[in-house]
């Protein structure tokens, strides 16, 4: 691997042999003034910096230094710089910090302490860099608006690219805020439906004397106000789909009528004798428990069997591993955009507390945590507490470089083992490796290799005796 370079802004010569041979490590870039250090910033992009506000023709002074700092983070916000100050000089420091700096060191400089700094600012960048990249490239997801890698997700993915084609109902379960609209829309855009209406409706948002009107539809006349002929959801969705949202807060009454509608696709609108066909696919969604519900004597049991011709459970955020960091960078890059900001990432406490975080209102409570992070942000780094969420009790995951890669990697053969159903042929051609050096590294990492190969072994034979 090649060294990660260090840019050190110093006109002190002295100082400067010392940096030399102090950092052994990194690849030094050295520059003694302003129009230097901009130079090779803009040209090697380097990931750190240490920075003297002492520059000349301001030697005595900070105003060439800082305006060195705000010029380098102009070019690249991303690297880490670490500005050196003089001795009682704490508030240049402060200045500093808040035009974007990543730390300081103050003269003297002790440089087992400015080691340790750096590395910290090296372990960062490395970890925004991957953040970036994820950002940048979505997840491996099939449809367009959904933003995930975890296993778990990408197999609803799947699931609906498959059932899209069909015209059978569909069934979406899970918690607020995971994406059930976007997914039953996934439903309507992927299948033979799509240039046809998507018509959706939130049972639980319109009180209940409205709602059958706005699903059935009205004749002139058929209550009071009633001025004019309107024309319901479900003929709205002729041809197309109805989206039937919180399905599981209608009312009694109306079940029985929407049951009736799901057997002969004919609707009557309230005051109304004509009988009208039409031509439309369901996709309902809740957030309730239904089996539950039918227990109790709230929910149709025929109802629910009729509507769940295919039944998709989606996973809460919390469940989705990597996915909160994906999903915040994702919403990062879109509100900079739209709020013209430039904030570069999250901080080390930011991403712990992320990551600590329930998110009991799932990926909505994620964008909306960052919508007002990004607003209001003063920082060029998103902390936890523009987040609003508090800072993570337990120590901030070691980002030691070997234990971050031995963590990737049993998070690698995990999802590769998930994907293939235990299979470890399959899952050793996903990774690339060979099958003995994937019972080596299951065994490294502490997986249950013996009985991986048995299980492995009777699938195989099953396979051949069906194939036989």
């Amino acid at each position: 691997m090649s060294k990660p370079k260090l840019l050190i802004v110093e006109d002190d010569e002295g100082l400067c042999s010392q940096y030399r041979w102090a950092f052994p490590a990194c690849d030094i870039l050295m520059a003694h003034a302003r129009q230097q250090a901009v130079a090779l910033v803009r040209r090697e992009n380097p990931p750190v910096a240490i920075m003297d506000l002492g520059l000349p023709p301001d030697p005595d002074g900070v105003s060439e230094g800082f305006a060195t700092l705000t010029e380098a983070l102009r070019i690249a916000p991303q690297t880490k710089i670490i500005v050196v100050t003089g001795n009682g000089e704490r508030k240049n420091a402060l200045r500093a910090i808040a035009l974007g700096a990543y730390d300081f060191c103050e003269k003297p400089v002790e440089i087992d302490v400015l080691r340790t700094i750096i590395e910290r600012g090296l372990n960062l960048h490395r970890l925004e860099e991957e953040n970036r990249r994820l950002a940048a490239v979505p997840g491996r997801s099939p449809i367009e608006r959904i933003v995930t890698s975890s296993a778990g997700m990408l197999k609803v993915c799947r699931d609906i690219e498959k059932i899209a084609t069909t015209n059978v109902p569909v069934l979406l379960l899970g918690e607020s805020g995971t994406g059930k609209e976007a997914l039953a829309k996934a439903v309507h855009d992927l299948g033979p439906r799509a240039k046809q209406p998507f018509i959706a409706i939130n049972c639980g948002a319109i009180p209940e004397n409205l709602l059958e009107s706005e699903l059935f539809g009205h004749e002139r006349g058929a209550f009071t106000g009633a001025v004019k002929q309107t024309i319901g959801k479900i003929e709205m969705a002729h041809k197309g789909t109805l989206f039937l949202d919180e399905v599981g807060d209608l009312p009694h009454p109306l079940q029985v009528k929407l049951l009736r509608f799901l057997q002969d696709q004919i609707v009557e609108r309230i005051g109304g004798r004509q009988k009208i066909q039409v031509d439309v696919r369901v996709v309902s969604a809740t957030n309730a428990n239904l089996d539950e519900k039918i227990a109790q004597g709230s929910f149709r049991g025929d109802l629910f069997y009729r509507m769940n011709a295919f039944t998709i459970r989606i996973p809460p955020l919390r469940d989705r591993g990597t996915d909160i960091v994906l999903l915040a960078n994702f919403f990062l890059n879109r509100f900079n955009q739209e709020f013209g900001r430039g904030l570069r990432g999250f901080s080390e406490t930011a991403i712990a507390a992320m990551n600590g975080h329930e998110w009991p209102g799932n990926v909505r409570e994620l964008e909306n945590r960052l919508k007002r992070a990004v607003v209001m942000a003063e920082r060029r780094t998103i902390d936890a507490s523009d987040l609003e969420l508090a800072p993570p009790s337990a120590e901030i995951p070691d980002l030691d470089l070997r234990a971050a890669r031995l963590r990737a990697e049993r998070d690698v053969i995990q999802e590769a083992l998930m994907r293939s159903n235990g299979i470890l042929s399959a899952a050793a051609r996903m990774l690339g490796v060979s099958r003995p050096t994937l019972y080596g590294l299951m065994e490294s990492h502490g997986f249950a290799t013996e009985a991986a190969k048995a299980a492995e072994a009777g699938v195989e034979t099953t396979l051949q005796n069906e194939q036989g």
